[in-house]
């Protein structure tokens, strides 16, 4: 981009079917070319596979390559012209096109001592069947003006005469988040600018990852490697802070630490690549990107104070909740895969509330009860042996109770819920058995 360039005005006219794009940036040379011999605007604008950006051993940060936007506009259009003043040859250029591109009027060339460009286009409503330049439509453009504010440093965008409320990266976030709550209260923005090639923001995000990216200016809808790079190294800090807070927690992944990140990234790439003409995905390898990113300690330490960690930390213990509630046991008179349980015949029936688990000390003690049994019977009494030192679960992590065997086991066998409390009668009748006894 010419660093020249300060001002870019836009205007929408739907009632004429009437758009136009001025900026006084460097013009485009009014010279003829010494190969294709005609006009350089002419070449660019009116003829297939023709650009000011072919040199791929150039490095530019720039959108476009091969030109095909401006001429797809073109054939696209029932008119479009193309004014351009370059100062640098002291010349002005004008030419009109017509009936999507297939016509066209001769260059006029005038002396001329500034710089700019302009492009006046009527789109051929019949071919996207459309009558008129609907408000859906002039949303959309109006929008991607508000992008160009956001994502063009230190220029003044304006819209139908009105400059756009937008005079930085910053501003465009606000407007996303302007408005929206979170449980802690309104919705923190952490921005940074790390260098000249790359602004960053970072708030919190209640519906899944979401991201908001240009890659020279272009907006990256989809994503790309570009995102993916910022947001693995928040993560990789993410998950460093999470580990010290959750343990013996549920396993915090990167991709679940990722689902509540909102990201917004304005960066300048060298030669980028798109997976389609949308350039809706940035498809470049991180290592040819022209810059690296460092995050400062401070944006990092922000980051990790907005909330998120205690966001994250929540989901996890919802999730270990969940996780305990599918372990946790029902009422069932038949249960199977539980060694050594000698399980009372009404155990989980209409009778359960009259059965007792006995629980013993080994096997040998089990032997001993189940001795007993063969005097007082198998209907209202079962059997389970105890193997070592039982687990002490008041100070037992999540993990260390979902893995411990025993634990399990009894859960299964009393049909016990994660949770839930025995208060009541009724409570009682959702359980195998009604009582315990330990025999030591």
């Amino acid at each position: 981009r010419d660093k020249s360039m300060d001002c870019i005005k836009i205007e929408i006219n739907a009632e004429s079917n009437v758009i136009s794009v001025w900026n006084n940036g460097q013009g485009i040379p009014v010279a003829m070319h010494k190969d294709e011999k005609m006009y350089v605007p002419t070449m660019i604008f009116g003829h297939l596979l023709t650009s000011s950006n072919y040199n791929d051993e150039e490095e530019k940060v720039t959108g476009g390559r091969n030109g095909y936007g401006a001429k797809l506009c073109n054939i696209f259009s029932n008119k479009f012209t193309v004014e351009t003043s370059c100062k640098e040859y002291k010349k002005s250029f004008k030419q009109t096109w017509g009936s999507n591109m297939t016509k066209t009027s001769d260059p006029k060339i005038r002396e001329s001592k500034e710089d700019f460009t302009k492009i006046t286009f009527s789109p051929d409503l019949v071919k996207f069947k459309m009558d008129r330049l609907d408000d859906d439509i002039v949303g959309l453009m109006s929008r991607r003006a508000y992008d160009v504010a956001a994502s063009s440093r230190g220029v003044k965008v304006f819209l139908n005469g009105k400059r756009i409320p937008v005079k930085n990266f910053k501003d465009y976030v606000d407007l996303y988040v302007k408005g929206k709550e979170f449980d802690s209260g309104n919705l923190k923005i952490v921005y940074e600018n790390v260098n000249d090639r790359w602004e960053i923001a970072f708030t919190l995000s209640d519906r899944g990852f979401q991201q908001m990216s240009f890659v020279n200016s272009i907006a990256t809808t989809k994503g790309g490697r570009h995102v993916d790079y910022i947001t693995d190294m928040i993560v990789k800090q993410l998950i460093e802070v999470l580990k010290k807070k959750n343990k013996g927690g549920v396993n915090i992944k990167p991709f679940q630490v990722k689902n509540h990140m909102w990201l917004f990234i304005n960066c300048l790439i060298v030669n980028p690549t798109f997976d389609s003409q949308t350039k809706e995905n940035m498809t470049l390898q991180v290592k040819s990107f022209g810059s690296k990113v460092v995050l400062p300690e401070k944006f990092v330490s922000q980051i990790i104070k907005s909330g998120i960690v205690e966001q994250v930390l929540s989901w996890a213990k919802f999730k270990a909740q969940n996780e305990l509630e599918k372990k946790g046991g029902k009422k069932q008179s038949k249960l199977k895969g539980i060694p050594k349980l000698e399980d009372a015949n009404e155990a989980g029936t209409k009778n359960a509330l009259k059965c007792t688990l006995i629980l013993t000390e080994g096997d040998s003690a089990k032997s001993l009860a189940v001795s007993g049994l063969g005097v007082i019977g198998r209907d209202y009494y079962g059997v389970f042996p105890l193997r070592g030192k039982l687990l002490n679960v008041r100070e037992a992590t999540h993990k260390q109770n979902v893995e411990n065997v025993e634990i399990s086991n009894l859960v299964r066998i009393l049909g016990l819920q994660y949770y839930k409390k025995y208060n009541s009668e009724d409570d009682m009748k959702t359980l195998r058995y009604g009582k315990v006894m330990i025999m030591t």
